[in-house]
C-alpha cells in the first residue's frame, strides 16, 4: 500500500521545494572561462597536430621527384617512374607499373648520387 502522503504533499514540503528550486546558479562567467578553456585546450591536442602533419605531407608531395623511392599507405614500395598533377606511376616489379593518387604516398626516400639514401615522412 502507498501512503497518501506521497501524493498529497505537506504545505512545508512545497515550502522548501519552492526555496531549493528558486536559487539561481552561481559560476555563469566561470562556466564560460571553462568552455574557452576547452577549445584552447583542444586547439593544442588536436587541431595544431594535425595541421603540422598536413603540412608536412604537403612539403613531402612537393618535393616529389621522378626516380625517388617510395612507400605507399598501402604498405607497396617502388618507384617513381612518371608525375601527373594529381597522380603518380611507381614501378612496383620489372614490367609492372601502377598509378596511384599523389595523396596515397607515405614515404620517401630520396636517392643521391652515392649510393645512399635519405628518408622523410
Amino acid at each position: 500500500m502507498i501512503p497518501a502522503s506521497l501524493f498529497n504533499p505537506s504545505p512545508s514540503a512545497a515550502i522548501l521545494a519552492q526555496a531549493a528550486g528558486g536559487a539561481s546558479p552561481q559560476g555563469g562567467p566561470n562556466m564560460i572561462v571553462m568552455v574557452v578553456l576547452m577549445f584552447v585546450m583542444m586547439y593544442f591536442i588536436v587541431i595544431r597536430p594535425q595541421r603540422k602533419r598536413q603540412q608536412d605531407h604537403q612539403k613531402l608531395m612537393d618535393s616529389l621527384a621522378v626516380g625517388d623511392h617510395v612507400v605507399m599507405n598501402g604498405g607497396e614500395h617502388g618507384i617513381v617512374t612518371s608525375m601527373q598533377e594529381k597522380t603518380i606511376k611507381v614501378r612496383v616489379a620489372e614490367n609492372v607499373k601502377i598509378e596511384y593518387d599523389r595523396g596515397a604516398v607515405a614515404s620517401v626516400s630520396k636517392s643521391k648520387g652515392d649510393g645512399s639514401a635519405e628518408t622523410a615522412s
